[in-house]
This record gives C-alpha cells, structure tokens and sequence, in this order.
C-alpha cells in the first residue's frame, strides 16, 4: 500500500490509507504463472467508518450496494481479469469509482406519460386481426348431422 496516495471521484476523494488490498493466486489469465504469484486482488473499504464520505453519501452507498457490503460496513470489490497484480489493483480501485459514482447519484424521478393514442389503436388493431385469425380456424360443425 502506497501512502499519501488518494483515489479521486467525482463527489468523493479517498485517501488511500482508508483501502484496504489482500493478494491471492487467481483463475484468471496467465498460464503456468497463475500457480505461482499472487495476482488475485480483493480491495475492502470499510463505507461505514469512512470519514470522507457525508451522512446522505454513506447510507446511498449502504442501500444502494447492500449485496456487496458486510455486516460491518466493508464494500469489497475483486478483480482478477489481467495477468499483473498492479493492473489488477488498479482495475478494483476503478470499479470502486464506478460503484460508489452509482450509489451516491440521485435517481431522477419518473414523470407520468399518457400512452399514445396511436399506441392503442395499434393495440386493439393487432387484438383484432388475431381474434379473427382464431375466428377463420374454427369449424363451423352443424349439429343437425
């Protein structure tokens, strides 16, 4: 872990002495190296603790990645898709970005629309022809025979 290092987002800046890295062998690409070095990286940032994010930030955060955080309050994020452990750790601190960018963006409300007219005409048009359709395959059986 390199300190005095921050990871930058839009709405949130985060020391990197707040994230928290562990190494592991990945399945990943790599060949016979994917044995031997630890390429696997596991990023955990404890949301919960978190001095640099507001109130309103934090509990967005902890609804909004609820699947993906403990019961402590730590968010993990793993990334093992390259072959390098430093392309990998820079990979899990940009999902972080993305992830947090997500969770603390305000959802925009939906406004109500009418539903075309042309839409329901179209509709009913369609509900027609296949009554029809249906109508046309039934046999006509008299029962006088």
């Amino acid at each position: 872990m390199t300190s005095g290092m921050m990871t930058e987002n839009k709405n949130i800046t985060i020391e990197e002495n707040e994230l928290t890295f562990s190494f592991s062998c990945s399945s990943g690409p790599g060949g016979q190296n994917v044995n031997k070095v630890a390429t696997r990286v596991t990023l955990y940032f404890n949301v919960a603790a978190s001095p640099k994010l507001t109130e309103h930030q934090r509990r967005l955060t902890l609804e909004k990645l609820a699947t993906r955080i403990d019961k402590k309050g730590v968010l993990r994020v793993i990334s093992y898709r390259y072959r390098t452990q430093g392309q990998n750790r820079k990979a899990a601190v940009d999902r972080l970005h993305e992830l947090l960018n997500k969770a603390v963006q305000e959802a925009k409300p939906r406004r109500k629309t009418k539903i075309p007219r042309s839409a329901t005409r179209k509709r009913l048009k369609a509900k027609k022809s296949r009554s029809a359709l249906k109508k046309k395959r039934s046999v006509n059986v008299s029962r006088d025979e």
